[in-house]
């Protein structure tokens, strides 16, 4: 038996940044002008004795920027002495900036600008926090960045400015990144990355050659798009999986998938799942989400369209009776006595193995009822329409499929409950 397959990355809300574009009009008549341009920041003075602690906070803002823009030359041009060159060799930001080196190098980092645009704080005698913002690329040369923020402290010595302390991000949903808190190992293919951490490194060609084979699969289901440029898989060990992007999450979960900035949506494997479900089948799983996930999330209400088309992939559009979780869907239409509808199909955090089961198998034969209807593209339309372009369900419906949400509802229910006999 199958478990979970996957965490929903659905219930994940994850904001993206958005650019944002000044348009300026003039009239046909008017001269054209020659473009000024912006002038430039002035340096910060020193501080002398005697001076508002802005003025040696805003100085400091200064020195802490030069010292990031260096360190992002450095990382990038492979330097590790000088990605290290800013911290106090003693500090554990020394260590902990000897193995994000490490990680970000094996992760292929293309894209790697730092900044610190807010004003630090004291927090204690010649010690400033601040938070930095990093904006960075893996594998691609030219991606969407993403971005992530977390705190800093510095020690403003005689000898100069010394970084002695980070503080890993801790957003809500998708903090720490597996490089800020673990020294990674890495495998690339020619679609996937695979990170997983040392102990773990003899399973990193199986995981690898699985996850290559699902992104053909993850890749037929791209919405809202063509597929991703590449996808990132983490497989996780025991610690790792309680830490990485927030940790918490139900001990039925085997897997998920999260948007974590720009287009990147981030696959996440529970190494010890595998004992309990198929690696091949959970890896197609999680990496459609990533391949149908808008960059906000999914909206929960239409958890069983999601999690149904990710089974799909999964399990290559099985026969109801061939369906490894048609057990589990009898148990929860004959015992619970489901019956629909679809939109209030939804799995509580302490639920047993088969609940989970047969739910995500309700989804499944669902949408294969949807599929076998109007065929996979519309299915596909039909997704986008719900979960990217969030149209009310019935509306999308109508428009897509030429009928009512009413009625198809009644009709995936049925198929549902003949299926489970």
């Amino acid at each position: 038996m199958w478990l979970s397959l996957g965490l929903v990355a659905a219930l994940v809300l994850c904001a993206a940044p958005v650019g944002v574009g000044v348009v300026v009009f003039r009239g046909l008549d008017s001269p054209a002008w020659p473009a000024t341009p912006a002038p430039k920041a002035q340096p910060a003075r020193s501080p002398v004795a005697g001076d508002a602690e802005r003025v040696t906070a805003t100085w400091l803002r200064d020195q802490i920027g030069a010292a990031l823009t260096a360190q992002g030359t450095a990382l990038l041009a492979g330097d590790q002495a000088g990605f290290l060159a800013t911290a106090d060799p003693a500090s554990p930001a020394a260590a902990t900036l000897r193995a994000q080196f490490a990680s970000l190098r094996a992760m292929k980092v293309t894209k790697w600008a730092p900044s610190a645009d807010s004003l630090p704080s004291s927090v204690g005698s010649r010690k400033w926090r601040t938070l930095i913002e990093v904006r960075h690329c893996f594998v691609e040369p030219d991606c969407q960045p993403m971005t992530i923020t977390y705190g800093t402290v510095w020690t403003d010595t005689p000898a100069g400015l010394t970084l002695v302390g980070i503080e890993p991000s801790m957003s809500t949903y998708d903090g720490p990144r597996p490089w800020e808190v673990s020294t990674l190992v890495v495998a690339t293919g020619k679609r996937v990355l695979v990170a997983t951490t040392p102990a773990l490194r003899a399973q990193l060609p199986t995981v690898l050659a699985e996850a290559e084979k699902a992104a053909v699969v993850a890749d037929r289901y791209a919405v809202g798009g063509p597929p991703p440029a590449h996808y990132e898989v983490f497989y996780a060990g025991t610690a790792e999986w309680k830490r990485w992007f927030g940790g918490n999450r139900p001990a039925w979960t085997a897997g998920y998938a999260l948007p974590v900035g720009g287009k990147q949506v981030d696959v996440v494997v529970n190494a010890a799942a595998p004992q309990r479900n198929k690696l091949d089948d959970l890896l197609r799983h999680e990496m459609t989400h990533a391949s149908t996930m808008p960059s906000d999330g999914f909206p929960t209400s239409a958890w069983w369209l999601v999690e149904g088309i990710a089974e799909l992939a999964a399990s290559g559009g099985a026969a109801p009776q061939s369906y490894e979780g048609i057990e589990e869907v009898r148990k929860v239409v004959k015992e619970r006595g489901w019956n629909g509808p679809l939109d209030d199909l939804k799995i509580a955090d302490g639920a047993a193995d088969w609940e989970v089961a047969g739910a995500y198998g309700i989804g499944y034969l669902a949408v294969r009822q949807l599929a076998e209807r109007f065929g996979e593209p519309d299915v596909l339309a039909f997704m986008k329409a719900v979960t990217h372009d969030r149209m009310p369900i019935d509306d999308a419906s109508r428009e897509v499929f030429g009928e009512p949400w009413s009625v198809l509802n009644d009709q995936c229910v049925a198929a549902v409950r003949a299926a489970a006999g």
